[in-house]
């Protein structure tokens, strides 16, 4: 069984927005059979969570330089670009 990847899902508030993103997210992986946990957070606090997570995904602008790959889309909320941001995720999610 493929092991449960960790995605910090991240926004201003840690509340509306990364809902809408976390759900969405984990609809698309599992679709493509990838299995993950989401957490959600304020992007002020992606520093000091990005150890336990294999991936960022964010609405809003994040620190630089960050261990971890990192996604800064607006897709999920636009639609604009979602399925392009999907594969690349469930890329990343894969390797």
């Amino acid at each position: 069984m493929a092991q449960t990847k960790t995605v910090l899902v991240a926004c201003g508030t840690a509340v509306a927005t990364s809902t809408v993103v976390a759900n969405s997210l984990e609809e698309a992986m599992a679709a493509r059979g990838i299995r993950i946990e989401t957490r959600q957070c304020k992007a002020t606090e992606v520093p000091s969570l990005i150890d336990q997570a294999d991936l960022v995904v964010s609405t809003t602008p994040l620190p630089p330089n960050l261990p971890k790959p990192a996604i800064v889309t607006l897709a999920f909320l636009t639609g604009i670009g979602r399925e392009a941001e999907i594969e690349k995720i469930a890329k990343i999610l894969a390797g």
